[in-house]
């Protein structure tokens, strides 16, 4: 009778457990992870209202790439942001009734960065933008912290602005503007990474000494500002060039719950429940009127486009994937010193270096931390080759030293100078991919011909991309550049710099 009596027992504990007890409703919600904060505001929802909502916390993209019309495994979904399903909805030629969402609350995705990091970012431009911010982890002086933007909407969201200043429309990004060598020199910067914000901002306190900043939501930010886990607090940062918001959209899935999830959200929005949601979790209230908390600026700057093509995100995810995995690459710059080059030509060569290696701004173009560089000068022989690894800002300098010298040489032996380089770059291509930058400002007078040189046996997948100045001969140039699975860049026709950019396309 007593094995009878707690049986009986149980199944009625595990009934009251599935139904929430006498009178509630639950109600199933794929939630993205950073929600698990807001525990104690669902307990009041929940007295409030009889509702309980029931969190399945996941990655915001990983949530998106889940909801599928008519296969809802949930009754609500709240995602920091809905952007991602919406393009998927778009791509998927989805022409039926779209779920319903009300925004809950705010928060813009920012930059912490440690107050000595910050006030040098600062010392190059008052107000930072994502283009500062790529520049200092190009040049290996800035490490930073984010998460994986293939699951979390705070990482995607970075890589959208960091995508967008680069292509330098200002407008939402289109296919066309996502090219991978603009990402690498940020990619590089890139030391920690998570599968979620919340998962990261423990990382990073976990090796704060080792990292200099992490690209995450405000609240998350302030949060952990205040927790006292760091050993100085993290200046934020609000990009000039633009910010991404997350809106905290709550989707209904299920119209059949539409009775309940209006008495949530009508719950959710009133200025009381806003207003302890933000000094709760430091996320801005969505609904007007609430007096913001003083450590929340009342302007976050620019609101930033988030693509409206999925092919775009696509493509920014694959060239993104495996910041880890990558090897950099090496490039062999060939550079004429013959006597012709005396002069503004010498001085247009080292304008242009002084912008690759971050003294000038060539930002998204610029030589990055990893890579490798190998300098050759040469007029009728080889002058002189030094190989650099780019650690940091003395790596930099020590390149635009290499062309301080008024060492010119009388001829100009182009094709040469070429098939040397080529057997330096037969070594490096075993490890690591090479390419070739030959700069020349004159017709070849000495050593091979360009046929002389065609002949000669070449590493497979180490292309020439040729940079014609002065009166180089541009068809010949070009015709040993594609034959060597290269191009032409015309300095005549722009700069120097302009060429050079052209040839950092991604190898």
């Amino acid at each position: 009778m007593k094995r009878l009596v707690a049986m009986l027992l149980a199944a009625v504990l595990a009934a009251t457990a599935c139904t929430g007890g006498p009178g509630e409703q639950r109600l199933s919600v794929l939630a993205s992870s950073e929600l698990a904060d807001l525990g104690p505001i669902l307990d009041d929802l929940r007295a409030d209202t009889g509702i309980r909502l029931d969190l399945d916390l996941q990655g915001t993209v990983d949530a998106g790439t889940a909801l599928t019309p008519g296969q809802y495994h949930h009754d609500l979904a709240w995602l920091s942001t809905d952007r991602y399903f919406q393009l998927k909805l778009r791509k998927s030629g989805f022409t039926g009734e779209r779920p319903a969402a009300t925004r809950i609350m705010l928060s813009p995705i920012v930059i912490g960065v440690k107050p000595a990091v910050a006030a040098a970012l600062r010392s190059r431009h008052p107000d930072v933008s994502w283009a500062d911010f790529a520049d200092a982890a190009a040049a290996g002086s800035l490490r930073f912290a984010m998460a994986d933007p293939a699951r979390s909407a705070s990482g995607l969201s970075a890589l959208v602005g960091v995508a967008t200043a680069a292509a330098g429309t200002g407008a939402a990004l289109r296919p066309q503007d996502v090219v991978c060598d603009r990402l690498r020199g940020f990619r590089t910067g890139q030391s920690l990474t998570a599968t979620s914000s919340g998962a990261l901002v423990d990382l990073f306190a976990a090796h704060q000494t080792e990292v200099d900043a992490v690209i995450g939501y405000e609240s998350t930010l302030l949060s952990l500002n205040a927790s006292g886990r760091l050993t100085a607090p993290l200046e934020l940062i609000y990009p000039r060039d633009g910010i991404m918001q997350s809106e905290y959209p709550l989707l209904l899935l299920d119209p059949g719950k539409r009775g309940a999830y209006e008495r949530v959200t009508d719950w959710l929005k009133r200025p009381e429940t806003q207003r302890k949601i933000m000094e709760r979790t430091l996320r801005r209230p969505a609904t007007e009127g609430v007096p913001l908390e003083p450590r929340l600026p009342k302007s976050v700057g620019t609101a930033l486009y988030f693509p409206d093509d999925q092919d775009v995100v696509d493509k920014l995810l694959a060239y993104y994937a495996d910041p880890q995995g990558r090897t950099p690459g090496h490039v062999v710059f060939v550079l004429d010193f013959s006597g012709s080059m005396r002069g503004g030509r010498i001085t247009a060569l080292r304008t242009a270096f002084d912008a690759l290696t971050g003294a000038g701004e060539a930002e998204f173009e610029r030589f990055y931390r990893g890579e490798k560089i190998t300098m050759i000068r040469f007029g009728g022989r080889v002058l002189a080759e030094r190989d650099f690894a780019v650690e940091g800002p003395a790596d930099l300098a020590a390149v635009r030293g290499f062309l301080d010298t008024e060492e010119f040489d009388s001829a100009t032996a182009v094709w040469s100078a070429l098939a040397y380089a080529y057997g330096k770059a037969a070594e490096f291509a075993k490890t690591e991919p090479v390419s070739i930058v030959l700069m020349t400002d004159g017709e070849n007078n000495a050593g091979l011909g360009a046929d002389e040189f065609l002949r000669r046996p070449a590493p497979p997948g180490v292309h020439t991309y040729a940079v014609r100045f002065g009166e180089a001969d541009a068809a010949e140039l070009g015709r040993v550049a594609a034959a060597t699975g290269g191009r032409l860049a015309d300095a005549t026709a722009t700069s120097l710099l302009d060429a050079f950019k052209e040839t950092r396309g991604c190898r």
